[in-house]
């Protein structure tokens, strides 16, 4: 049996320290319930035991209909979408076996899994069936609930996901509110004491779920994000929203894309008025976007595979192809991307758990101000900086796969093809890759790693030291040449070359998280050299271009946009 865990995962998720997370999330170990869990060694176990069952159905059960999702998709009629049949049966056996409920607490029926562990489900799912992992992901929608909803609408709600009665939705986007949420002008009408939604959403996956939450603006008259609310509106208790079409799509067939019509459907405030977008919103997109970083890792990891055993098993010139230089480059760049990514959604993953830990005892009236400030300003940037690397790279990969398949990775007969079109809307959705960098540039600007760089200085290295002092190199070079950019004080310039400031940070970050696993685990250290090299190459390019750019434009980069102004 294949295990899409034992197979590629596990090394990276033992080799991160989740004791005090897990301690904090198991309440010290004190609970007596049938399920609870007393040492961390327990925990560490039921976890392996957890993740290894996940892979077996990844790989056995979810990964071979696939292509049966992607061929047929979900339905349209009258208002009323169906997934595909297939899709149905891997929500079943996701269902069956508990993960729908993966992060939720015990009392609810979840696992009260850590955010880290239960990315690598998220991950192992979408290298089985991308478009599942839009459907099973949206349990973020539960998190939402559990952590601002009320205890009548969290009793109500999430025993329901837990036991894979309903699904989710989150409904932000409309015709004229993609990117910019704070135009968001869906209604919500307050009436009698009641609350009543009123207008459109667009692009909105799985938007045929029993359960929405729904960005509206409470507040009328209201401009920007402070007239906005979150509500929760769940379908099987109200019909007045209409489902009016699925999008037909390029990729991820098997979730449906929906255009929602709300006519004064009645549903429930979420938290506090006016805290929609600021708090809510922000809680939400985080998680959404750490699932869909996984969800690319899913894609390149399945495409590389798939192009190794093409390699492999396609002969020219008396020959396996994967012998060529030219081929076997490509894919041992593929190889080192997707594990250099894999150490940084990981380590994300576990900063995400670090600040909802502290926020924990926080609310337990521990004094923990300075280090949840801390985890939050860490998981605050990791987040859009781990979706910018992981979306672009599995673009990258899914690209490069079809092409080791050569004309045979343009038919459908291979998966490559449905691969790279499953990737193309990673770095689209849940904030393009150009919002990621707005997101992520402050951090890079702020020295947001700066306690991580110390850590690389304080490493006890001792086959390696040359390569360390190769990654402080790195380190330095960031630093310079973000001194360099701020020096400018032109914030058109900033912004222009922000993209390449946030590549460097995220090369020199994966190379700062590999030298203590090279120096560890000797079969990774050709792999570690070869990344070291390809980053030394990578960071010097943009450093130089960087530097062309400020001598030949300086503060005149504005006027490169002249040409495309249409006037």
């Amino acid at each position: 049996m294949e295990n899409f865990y034992s197979e590629n995962r596990n090394f990276y998720l033992n080799n991160l320290d989740l004791k005090e997370i897990v301690s904090d999330l198991e309440n010290g170990y004190q609970d007596t319930g049938s399920e609870a869990l007393h040492s961390y060694e327990e925990a560490h176990e039921w976890y392996e035991m957890s993740l290894n069952n996940a892979g077996e159905i990844c790989a056995d059960f979810i990964a071979p209909r696939a292509e049966a999702v992607d061929e047929q998709g979900p339905t349209y009629r009258d208002g009323l979408v169906s997934w595909a049949p297939e899709t149905q049966e891997n929500m079943k056996v996701l269902s069956d076996a508990g993960y729908l409920g993966g992060m939720l607490p015990r009392k609810y029926g979840g696992l009260n899994l850590p955010v880290t562990v239960n990315t690598v489900i998220v991950e192992m799912v979408s290298q089985a069936d991308a478009s599942l992992m839009n459907l099973f992901g949206l349990q973020d929608i539960a998190v939402t609930v559990n952590k601002f909803g009320d205890e009548e609408q969290k009793d109500r709600v999430l025993p329901k996901f837990c036991k894979g009665e309903v699904s989710g939705s989150m409904a932000l986007t409309e015709p004229d509110a993609g990117s910019d949420l704070q135009s968001v002008a869906l209604r919500a009408i307050e009436k009698d004491g009641e609350w009543y939604l009123d207008g459109v959403k667009r692009f909105i996956t799985n938007g045929n779920g029993e359960v929405s939450l729904v960005l509206a603006r409470s507040e009328e008259g209201s401009k920007g994000g402070r007239g906005l609310s979150m509500f929760l509106y769940e379908r099987y208790r109200d019909d007045h929203m209409f489902v009016r079409r699925i999008e037909n799509k390029h990729g991820i067939h098997g979730s449906p894309t929906c255009e929602m019509q709300f006519n004064m459907a009645k549903a429930e405030l979420v938290g506090k008025r006016k805290f929609g977008l600021i708090k809510y919103v922000m809680s939400l997109m985080n998680g959404a976007r750490l699932a869909v970083s996984a969800q690319a890792l899913g894609i390149a990891q399945a495409a590389f595979e798939e192009a190794v055993k093409y390699a492999n098993e396609r002969e020219q010139f008396g020959r396996s192809i994967v012998h060529f230089p030219a081929v076997y480059q490509m894919l041992k760049k593929m190889q080192a991307e997707i594990e250099t990514t894999r150490m940084l959604l990981y380590k994300t993953s576990r900063a995400v758990d670090l600040e909802d830990m502290y926020e924990r005892k926080s609310q337990r009236g521990e004094d923990v101000k300075t280090e949840l400030k801390y985890a939050v300003s860490m998981a605050g940037f990791l987040t859009p900086l781990t979706k910018f690397t992981a979306t672009e790279m599995a673009n990258k990969v899914a690209y490069d796969a079809v092409q080791i398949h050569g004309g045979c990775g343009y038919m459908k007969d291979f998966p490559v093809e449905r691969l790279a079109r499953d990737a193309r809307i990673t770095n689209i959705y849940e904030g393009t890759t150009q919002l990621q960098v707005v997101a992520a540039i402050g951090g890079v600007i702020n020295n947001v790693l700066e306690s991580e760089w110390k850590k690389v200085q304080e490493l006890k290295i001792q086959e390696l030291s040359a390569d360390k002092i190769r990654v402080l190199r790195f380190v330095k070079q960031l630093q310079e040449i973000v001194a360099d950019v701020t020096e400018l004080r032109n914030k058109d310039f900033q912004d222009y070359v922000a993209n390449y400031l946030v590549e460097i940070s995220s090369i020199a970050y994966r190379c700062a998280l590999f030298l203590p696993v090279a120096e560890e685990h000797t079969e990774k250290r050709e792999l570690f050299r070869f990344f070291m090299n390809e980053s030394a190459t990578r960071i010097d390019y943009l450093v130089k271009e960087i530097n062309m750019l400020k001598d030949r434009y300086g503060e005149l980069i504005v006027d490169l946009k002249a040409d495309f102004v249409i006037k």
